[in-house]
């Protein structure tokens, strides 16, 4: 094998990827720059600088745009602030945090590989490129030509860990011995030798530029004070804005503010990303939700097949087709349970029509002898059949752009996903994917019996009063019929808590849900609610905390036994967009709001210090978003239904009236 090529006075960087920067600050480009020239030598560096990259540009555009933060304000905390004041779009802010992300994990991981410093290239560049079209002096009419790929140096060293593993991975089908395989033992040795060589030509390219890097980073600690020393005073003359309350400045503000909307709104219109970059994007989603996913290296072509204990996205696999052999973009599997395909295509392309591509694969899905099926998973002795044709031998199916999801762009946007075990099961469109183990829960977790046990669950010992039981059974019948949003309209004072403890109890006790979070407004509602819990007598005298695992108020990471999670919504809105820690979407499969009429209300609250001429249409509502990024279903209880209330839970499914109550002796009239 041959050392990785390398001419004289070239570190591989004829020209910057991130030349047209400089007409900005010094610190973009330099940060940019340093990333590319540490690749060849570290691609760990690259990956914290253009972190450091994504950082500074947020810090800047929100400077521009008189938003206050300081030296404790996260890049997540910061880009929600800057989400609620310029409507910066979601496929901006997933550029965003791609390079935190990758960035947060080269700097706790300590060693990173080519690859994913050359991706991070790719993405800080066209994050790059918006701000440029944003900001700079030529608009969006800005074009920024081809990406230049840098020469990866460990490219023989991939190509030969390749080989070996289409060997192993063929030795492994004809049931051969790898140990005993003379081609494999010199292929290994070949490793060794090229891993040894490619040490020595990183530490050699380290060495030679050893003075320039030092020199570069002087440069960069220089930049990075005057640039820090200029967001202090922007932020100083901000926080003396605020203070003196100027009505001028504020008229001003807003109009500058105004400006950056319509700038970045054009630069985003002209983001374009190819379909190298978006599977980029697709990998990192996967990756987030607990997949092992790369569709370079882990393909069915280069010998990547299901292990037992892993879960992994294999890119390209082969099913059949009407038109002969065709390849699945991934097939996610759990161990050697093939249990979902993902259909991936480019950010342009309505993903939502694109399901039954992703269902006609599930069907052309062949099962090896190694692996276990799904269906066999749930206990069947045949595959799911399909009403037109066929069988389906993956149960789950996804559609995806990596586009995150935008409610006035559902068909276009967000990852879709259907359960084809059921004709009646449409496809919906989801924040991400899945978790293995929310997947895995789907499969094993029977709706159909947990309603039988609900039909046979008798009411007695929850000593509800008769409209209580009405109530209750009013959700069961509409999630019976596939409803997903119900809402109990039930007047103050008709004891919807205790209505709410005992439907919870009868869901925990049938196994309907994995865990049900109860989301409420105002820390003292979760404290009454939790007292609730803790006092109101079920079965044989015992409270619902003594018989479940309830996660109280503050505690809101969730563990395995953890049954009920009890959060505000303010709470969940910080775990979930200004958090490194956010839950997968199958973290909650249930969902019951208290006080759900007030979702509005609550979200003009918690978005104070928005742009003061936002209409109400424009608000993408805190409160929605909590409840839009579960895969759940969604029970809201409400005294007085208003539209939009509705508008989120359906009309009510269950009506007790005020007027009822008093009619009942359950109410004192107040009225005269």
């Amino acid at each position: 094998m041959s050392q990785p090529e390398k001419k004289e006075g070239d570190s591989n960087h004829k020209k910057s990827n991130f030349s047209f920067l400089q007409e900005h600050d010094p610190l973009f480009f330099q940060l940019a720059n340093n990333a590319e020239l540490s690749f060849f030598s570290d691609p760990n560096t690259t990956l914290i600088k253009l972190r450091q990259f994504g950082e500074a540009i947020a810090q800047d555009i929100a400077s521009r745009s008189n938003i206050a933060f300081d030296e404790n304000t996260s890049q997540n905390d910061l880009l929600y602030r800057l989400n609620n004041k310029i409507q910066l779009s979601p496929s901006i802010r997933t550029l965003f945090h791609t390079l935190r992300i990758e960035g947060n994990a080269a700097t706790h991981q300590f060693v990173s590989k080519h690859k994913e410093a050359s991706d991070g290239l790719k993405v800080a560049r066209e994050l790059a490129i918006w701000f440029h079209r944003s900001f700079g002096k030529q608009g969006a009419s800005f074009n920024a030509g081809a990406f230049i790929k840098i020469e990866d140096p460990s490219k023989n060293l991939n190509e030969l860990q390749l080989t070996i593993k289409q060997l192993k991975s063929e030795l492994s089908q004809a049931n051969q011995l790898a140990e005993n395989s003379q081609q494999l033992a010199e292929l290994e040795a070949k490793e060794k030798q090229e891993t040894l060589k490619l040490a020595e030509v990183i530490d050699e390219e380290a060495q030679t530029f050893k003075e320039q890097a030092e020199l570069n980073e002087i440069k960069l600690l220089e930049q990075q004070e005057k640039f820090e020393a200029h967001i202090q005073t922007l932020q100083a003359e901000i926080k003396q804005q605020k203070e003196t309350k100027n009505k001028d400045q504020k008229a001003q503000n807003t109009k500058q503010q105004q400006e950056i909307v319509r700038n970045t709104i054009k630069a985003t219109k002209k983001y374009n990303p190819d379909e190298e970059l978006t599977r980029i994007i697709i990998d990192l989603q996967l990756q987030e939700a607990g997949w092992e996913a790369d569709t370079e290296l882990l393909r069915y072509s280069n010998g990547e097949r299901p292990e037992k204990g892993k879960n992994k996205a294999i890119a390209e696999w082969p099913t059949r087709g009407k038109n002969g052999k065709e390849r699945a973009d991934y097939v996610l599997f759990m161990g050697l349970t093939p249990i979902a395909v993902v259909e991936a295509k480019r950010e342009n392309i309505n993903v939502a029509g694109k399901i039954s591509q992703a269902e006609r694969y599930a069907k052309g899905f062949s099962a090896t002898t190694s692996m276990q099926p799904a269906w066999e998973v749930e206990n069947r002795t045949i595959a799911w059949a399909d009403e037109a044709e066929g069988h389906y031998h993956i149960p789950f199916v996804y559609s995806c752009n990596g586009r995150p999801y935008i409610k006035q762009l559902e068909e276009q946007s967000g990852t879709w996903f259907r359960d084809v075990r059921k004709p009646s099961n449409l496809a919906k469109a989801l924040q991400q994917f899945h978790s293995p183990s929310g997947l895995i829960d789907k499969l094993k977790r029977s709706k159909e019996q947990a309603e039988k046990n609900l039909q046979t669950e008798g009411f007695s010992y929850l000593k509800l009063r008769d409209y209580q039981e009405n109530a209750i059974k009013a959700v069961e019948t509409a999630l019976e019929n596939n409803q997903q949003k119900c809402l109990l309209a039930m007047a103050t004072g008709t004891g919807k808590t205790r209505t709410i403890i005992g439907l919870m109890y009868r869901f925990l006790k049938v196994e309907r849900f994995k865990r049900i979070l109860f989301l409420v407004d105002r820390n003292a509602l979760g404290t009454q609610a939790i007292e609730a819990f803790e006092e109101a007598p079920l079965e044989q005298n015992q409270t619902l905390s003594t018989i479940y695992n309830i996660a109280t108020m503050g505690n809101m990471a969730t563990e395995a036994e953890t049954r009920v999670q009890v959060a505000t919504v303010q709470a969940m809105v910080k775990r979930i967009f200004q958090s490194d820690a956010k839950p997968n979407i199958d973290a909650f499969d249930c969902i019951i709001i208290d006080e759900a009429h007030r979702g509005y209300t609550l979200d003009q609250e918690m978005t104070e210090g928005e742009l003061a001429n936002r209409d109400a249409s424009q608000y993408l509502s805190s409160y929605r978003r909590v409840l839009d990024y579960f895969d759940a279903v969604r029970i809201g209880l409400t005294a007085t239904p208003a539209k939009h209330t509705s508008e989120i839970f359906n009309p009510p499914v269950y009506t007790y009236s005020y007027r009822e109550a008093v009619a009942d002796d359950w109410l004192i009239d107040h009225e005269p």
